[in-house]
């Protein structure tokens, strides 16, 4: 079996030069539509060229299926907030080392351990995340701080190298609508308008889509008057990897701040502002600068940015041919870094099953379990931002007393630290309302470790892979001949490819990799004699003890088959 095929190429680009980002451009390329004057047809066009829209095209590259990404911008990057999303936590990680940037990601991002607290002028607590490693399986780090725009990039050279996905760069959406054939676009560009015609579209135009409005969908939520300022700075003197979270800061009138290393020495610094507060100038964080670490600290402005609190959820996440994803789907408080990394997840769930339909292994409806898992996520997403939110800026009476309370305690008792709300970081959603997972799934697997059978080391990931873009069947301890002959019948009828788990490097009649510490087995959440059917999101689909005919139904029913429909 081969191991994961990671990106040879760990080049760390360098997007700051001098004290300012300069985002890369792409040339803008007139299309054969614009010529031929006749909409073309593709199977897959994806609207949006941010995280979202790059991981998704990325992950259908690596699974061979063609698309078109259309963004109307000719350069990676916001203007208005630069950095942007800068927290990729374990399971986007994950995802990534599948998609090939994992290496590259690793080598220009920055990572802490020691964390600490602050309310007013006293540290509330403090904890070191070396002493919690003994709990992760994963062979990815529970985060990465990382601006968003490197992460793109490594995202479109990936695309690149792999080939089947076109960008289109300085291409907007002006136009969209349905019919029983699909979609068709219209699409504007500096030397003209042009048409698509499209199986299936992809909204991941970020937070004010239009898609939204043209396709009629309906949105729930609701607009906040908190506001934030972000600034990336840079330090003279270096400081200590540390993230630094003030409840009340007194440098920021008693407001939450934040503070945590990124990529090029840059520091990322959160300013809670006053409700209904306006954009803020470089001159107004230069202040604050010198309010927080004194009027001799040399420290210089890479970008200033903000952001109003708001939540809005799509209510369905499919409407016939068009999927909404990322911002497009949900747009919550960057709390926890869960908006990044739900876009992330977004992609890499739609990803599979659009494959899965395309190369003719799943019906259409498997489609239909996008919406179920990723609107389920997104509520959850939304509940744990809003505790959160109004943890930081608590109403009077109640709310604050009980944050009050907490910080009190928590500064004597460990166990209030967790009443503590600056944030929950974002973890790997689990899917309870899945109409595609059967008994004992839906819960994600970590990138656990494991011996290939010459001893060699692996990982979950690499086993993804050789299971080529279908199911793969993880079988633990001794099969008889019997459940073997079934296995390999399986095998032979479905996107399915099966390996035992032993927990040693004995002869076995089966192709084997060797976990003598079950971290595989951990990683799917089974015990003693089972197996585990993991999808190539890397989530379980099923569970169970037996090989028989309750495996094969759990087949059909992760490919979204009807009952008695055989895989």
């Amino acid at each position: 079996m081969p191991s994961l095929d990671d990106s040879d190429d760990t080049g760390t680009a360098d997007f700051l030069q001098g004290n300012r980002y300069v985002m890369p451009e792409f040339p803008f390329v007139e299309p054969a539509e614009l010529r031929s004057g006749q909409p073309a047809h593709h199977p897959i066009v994806i609207a949006g060229g941010g995280i979202a829209g790059l991981t998704l095209a990325c992950g259908l590259a690596r699974l061979g299926v063609p698309a078109v990404l259309l963004d109307d911008d000719t350069r990676l990057g916001a203007t208005d907030i630069a950095s942007r999303g800068v927290v990729y936590t374990q399971k986007s990680l994950e995802i990534f080392q599948r998609l090939g940037i994992y290496e590259r990601i690793a080598a220009k991002g920055a990572q802490w351990s020691v964390g600490r607290t602050f309310a007013g002028t006293d540290e509330v607590y403090a904890f070191d995340m070396r002493h919690q490693s003994g709990f992760s399986l994963s062979s990815q780090p529970a985060f990465i701080n990382l601006q968003q725009f490197y992460v793109e990039s490594f995202l479109v050279d990936r695309i690149h190298d792999l080939g089947e996905v076109e960008l289109r760069w300085g291409h907007r959406v002006s136009g969209f609508s349905q019919d029983g054939q699909g979609a068709l676009l219209k699409v504007s560009t500096p030397a003209g308008d042009y048409q698509l015609r499209a199986d299936w579209v992809v909204d991941a135009t970020g937070a004010t889509s239009p898609l939204r409005r043209w396709a009629g969908a309906s949105v729930t939520g609701n607009q906040g008057d908190d506001r934030w300022c972000i600034a990336d700075v840079r330090f003279a003197r270096q400081r200590p990897p540390e993230r630094h979270t003030w409840i009340e800061a007194p440098f920021n009138d008693n407001r939450a701040v934040w503070q945590h290393l990124l990529a090029d020495g840059v520091w990322r610094i959160d300013y809670q502002m006053a409700p209904g507060a306006g954009a803020v100038s470089d001159d107004a964080v230069r202040e604050r600068l010198a309010r927080q670490f004194g009027p001799d600290a040399q420290v210089e402005v890479v970008s200033v940015g903000s952001y109003a609190s708001r939540t809005e959820c799509v209510d369905h996440l499919r409407r016939g041919p068009l999927f909404f994803m990322g911002d497009a789907a949900k747009v919550v408080s960057p709390f926890g870094a869960r908006g990044g990394n739900g876009a992330i997840a977004d992609a890499d769930n739609l990803a599979w099953k659009l494959a899965a339909v395309l190369h003719g292994v799943a019906p259409p409806a498997l489609l239909d379990s996008y919406h179920a898992e990723r609107h389920e996520a997104a509520r959850q997403t939304v509940r744990v931002t809003q505790r959160t939110n109004r943890f930081l800026r608590p109403a009077d009476g109640v709310e604050r007393s009980f944050r009050d309370a907490a910080i009190g305690l928590a500064r004597q008792y460990p166990f209030a630290r967790q009443l503590v709300n600056t944030g929950r970081m974002a973890v790997a959603s689990t899917y309870t309302e899945s109409p595609v997972c059967a008994l004992g799934g839906g819960q994600s697997a970590q990138n656990a470790t494991f011996r290939w059978a010459d001893d060699s080391p692996g990982a979950l990931n690499d086993l993804l892979l050789w299971a080529g873009g279908g199911f793969l069947l993880l079988v633990f301890g001794d099969i008889s001949p019997t459940a073997g002959e079934r296995l390999r019948a399986l095998t032979r009828s479905a996107p399915v490819r099966a390996v035992q788990v032993v927990g040693d490097g004995r002869p076995h009649a089966l192709e084997h990799v060797v976990d003598p510490k079950g971290h595989l087995q951990g990683a799917c959440h089974v015990f003693g004699h089972a197996w585990a059917l993991l999808r190539p999101d890397a989530y379980v689909a099923a569970t169970g003890e037996s090989i028989d005919a309750a495996l094969v139904d759990a087949v059909g029913d992760a490919l979204g088959l009807k009952q008695g429909e055989q895989p």
